[in-house]
């Protein structure tokens, strides 16, 4: 039989074919729109703003390493090479999380919509991905770097999704526990530089792991009532936002002075890092307090928005005051 082939660029001028011309362009239109929406399923199924937090602690972590330029041939490549190995395992970890959690995302407002919880993607697929780039960017990471860095990174994922996942729904220990692997990043990537578990990597370990405390709270006290409504319980006090909530971010905030000054003493880095460092580490500080004082959602939002500003202007003060 004989076809005819028609252009979508150039639709056919008879009426007769008109409504199969508006046919292809409807069904090309829709074929499109599927291939988007799953790219931003997949997205979502790796959190992809915090895994490029993730991944951001890491590099920078990597760039600190002392006598990192001339240890590689071509850093730019390295650095790229430990993005991608970072977010393929930082995108498993989160895509178990979603797998596991899905009933209890879909009951908060906040989390309704992923992929896995809104019933557009399955539970199988969602393992099926994590699986995969788990392994690949484990490979990625042993392969082009060092097994040291590999294995913190398999370690980092074991204890994401197998411990702190599951204990969000026991009891708030979750949240030391979930601390660790949301402070590994930064020893992975020192590992992946440096070989080795120096002190540098220790110390900025030591920063992240008590930054995170002020700023995971924030956010629960935020979304309190979603956190409780799928039974998470994630805050100090079993009572939720209270004083004692307030009083444990001030201690962590505080904690974070001392050990902000100690790449100054080690010589990772020089003064003016120090002041800089000091400074956000006393804004920090005093946005705790205020919290402790007003006891209020906007209190702990200018926490949570302080904290992610917080990271980026350490981290970045260090490395442009490198010794």
């Amino acid at each position: 039989m004989n076809q005819r082939i028609i252009n979508p660029l150039n639709p056919p001028s008879r009426a007769g074919n008109y409504e199969e011309y508006e046919f292809m362009k409807s069904d090309n239109n829709s074929s499109s729109l599927n291939i988007a929406g799953k790219i931003k399923d997949y997205l979502k199924l790796i959190k992809l703003s915090l895994s490029i937090m993730v991944v951001f602690s890491s590099v920078l972590a990597f760039l600190l390493v002392p006598g990192i330029e001339d240890r590689y041939v071509n850093p730019l490549r390295m650095t790229i090479l430990l993005a991608i190995g970072g977010l393929l395992v930082t995108g498993s970890a989160n895509a178990i999380n979603q797998a596991v959690e899905k009933d209890t995302d879909a009951m908060m407002k906040r989390t309704s919509d992923r992929p896995v919880a809104a019933g557009r993607m399955s539970v199988t697929e969602a393992w099926v991905f994590a699986i995969v780039a788990g392994a690949v960017g484990i490979f990625i990471l042993g392969y082009y770097f060092n097994w040291t860095a590999a294995a913190l990174a398999a370690f980092s994922l074991f204890l994401y999704a197998f411990v702190y996942t599951p204990l969000k729904k026991v009891n708030a220990i979750a949240v030391l526990v979930g601390a660790f692997p949301g402070a590994l990043p930064c020893l992975i990537g020192w590992a992946a530089g440096d070989e080795s578990l120096g002190i540098g990597g220790w110390v900025l370990f030591g920063i992240q792991f008590l930054w995170q405390f002020p700023h995971f709270w924030a956010i629960c006290w935020i979304a309190y009532k979603d956190y409780s409504t799928a039974g998470f319980k994630l805050l100090p006090s079993e009572k939720g936002p209270t004083k004692y909530t307030a009083l444990q971010t001030v201690i962590y905030s505080l904690l974070l002075v001392p050990v902000g000054v100690v790449p100054y003493f080690i010589g990772m880095s020089g003064l003016v890092s120090l002041f800089i460092v000091a400074a956000a580490n006393l804004f920090m500080v005093w946005q705790c307090i205020r919290l402790y004082r007003e006891m209020e959602v906007k209190a702990a939002r200018r926490v949570m928005f302080s904290s992610y500003i917080y990271l980026p202007v350490v981290l970045f003060a260090l490395l442009g005051d490198k010794i």
